[in-house]
């Protein structure tokens, strides 16, 4: 069996659509779009601070599109900025961090950038960065490993 083969035979199969939990965040099944066309991955979030210069970023998540008033206040160290073409073929500014992601019976870290996701049907984005290792999309599931 060749290496690309092997490679193939662990990957973790996901739909479309999972639900993945960010545990150093304090935030779990969140529903999230696997999206291998966006390179960078995304969350919806509000109330963007950077606390110190290169130090701490507060924010605001909502669990819930329809209860906007319910909100888990969330932080993280700041890991870079970067400019990112929004679907709407915007350039944006964006807060980028690192947490660690789950999905099925897969931990690792991923980058995710802090952005207004408001105006789309799921509250974080899941790009191909954070799925180059162990990962297979079958587009046409939904919620294969969650």
């Amino acid at each position: 069996m060749s290496e690309k083969n092997l490679a193939l035979d662990d990957a973790l199969i996901i739909g479309a659509i999972e639900t993945i939990d960010l545990p150093d965040l304090g935030l779990a099944a969140i529903t999230t779009r696997i999206d291998t066309g966006a390179q960078t991955s995304a969350l919806h979030v509000d109330h963007i601070q950077l606390k110190d210069r290169g130090g701490i970023i507060e924010f605001e998540f909502h669990p819930d599109f329809h209860e906007v008033k319910k909100t888990i206040k969330c932080s993280a160290q700041l890991h870079d900025t970067r400019w990112v073409k929004s679907s709407n073929g915007e350039r944006e500014r964006r807060y980028v961090i690192k947490t660690t992601a789950t999905l099925g019976v897969k931990t690792w870290e991923i980058e995710l950038t802090l952005t207004n996701r408001s105006g789309m049907n799921h509250l974080m984005l899941l790009g191909r960065e954070a799925m180059q290792d162990g990962f297979l999309v079958h587009p046409g599931e939904s919620f294969l490993a969650s």
